[in-house]
């Protein structure tokens, strides 16, 4: 009874998350090695509720291999995401961070989950991509699995993932026409580094319409040798997301004739917002050591900056990150 309570408090929140952009003091602390990345880059229950024991606070009685929460201890936020299994690829070294770090992946205590969340923050004027200096066009702030983390959290071909989380994006976040993914599935590449992974699988990616509204699309990208270019599985209004706690549960099963499954809604009131049921789709990439998960902020500001004028500071809220290899 206590945790059938504890999950319908949960969904009939009606505050909105916290959108104000707020910067911390810097954070000092040495300099990590730059992630290595796959390539070159552009792009639970059906509820996506977690399984096992909640308590009151909606966190887990007991973490399970594959479950990454915010446990509040915000200096320590990294250490947590790379005990979980998991990986991250912050700008915390970017331009005028170099002199004085500052960690873009933190915790807070949301006012509506009551409970600590990850913040992930982006700068426009300053961060980039992995500090590449021949990447002028983009920036990201995410967090991933890899080849370094748990088999459990990377698929082989034929495997399946279950993947569950939660998210709430800024109010009045601003968005072009050029992708702003936060979410992605990807390929790992191989050593030689041959593997088809420049290009993500499947995407949740934000976008401004020719008309002036905002889009949250869900989109499978096809094999680069095949060159059949982006099949768009579901959108919606991003004004259904902005300001609000949404759910997620996403099943993939990663082969030439695979399965995606997802379903995404609103926490306040129940709606969902995204569905999609989709049989017979390619999602695996030849060459490849393994299929994963990415979240956070990628997004592209366009050639040397030039749609940077139509963006903003953001802060981008997750929490609850699920995923299980079911078979």
């Amino acid at each position: 009874m206590k945790i059938i309570r504890s999950l319908f408090f949960t969904l009939s929140l009606t505050a909105a998350c916290s959108s104000g952009f707020v910067i911390p003091d810097p954070v000092q602390r040495d300099k990590q090695e730059k992630p290595a990345e796959e390539g070159g880059d552009d792009n639970g229950d059906d509820q996506g509720n977690t399984p096992g024991g909640i308590h009151d606070d909606g966190v887990p009685a007991e973490l399970k291999e594959g479950m990454l929460y915010a446990d509040g201890n915000d200096e320590k936020t990294y250490e947590l995401i790379l005990s979980r299994g998991y990986n991250m690829e912050p700008p915390d070294q970017s331009g005028a961070h170099a002199e004085a770090p500052f960690r873009h992946i933190r915790q807070s205590v949301d006012p509506v989950l009551k409970r600590p969340v990850f913040d992930f923050y982006i700068h426009i004027q300053n961060d980039d991509d992995r500090g590449l200096a021949n990447v002028t066009d983009r920036q990201r702030n995410e967090i991933k699995t890899d080849g370094k983390s748990p088999a459990a959290l990377v698929a082989q071909e034929g495997e399946t993932l279950r993947m569950s989380w939660k998210f709430c994006l800024p109010k009045g976040m601003k968005t072009t026409t050029n992708f702003c993914h936060i979410h992605q599935l990807k390929g790992i590449d191989n050593s030689e580094g041959t593997a088809d992974v420049s290009m993500p699988l499947i995407t949740f990616t934000c976008r401004s319409l020719s008309s002036g509204k905002q889009q949250l699309q869900v989109i499978h990208v096809g094999r680069t040798e095949d060159n059949t270019g982006n099949e768009y599985l579901a959108k919606a209004d991003l004004s259904d997301f902005l300001g609000q706690w949404v759910s997620v549960s996403e099943t993939a099963t990663f082969a030439k004739d695979g399965s995606y499954h997802l379903v995404v809604f609103r926490m306040s009131d129940g709606k969902q917002l995204l569905k999609v049921d989709k049989e017979h789709v390619d999602l695996w990439r030849s060459g490849t050591t393994g299929l994963r998960p990415k979240w956070g902020i990628y997004r592209s500001f366009g050639q040397n900056r030039s749609l940077a004028g139509q963006l903003q500071d953001e802060i981008l809220h997750f929490a609850d990150f699920y995923i299980e290899k079911v078979k």
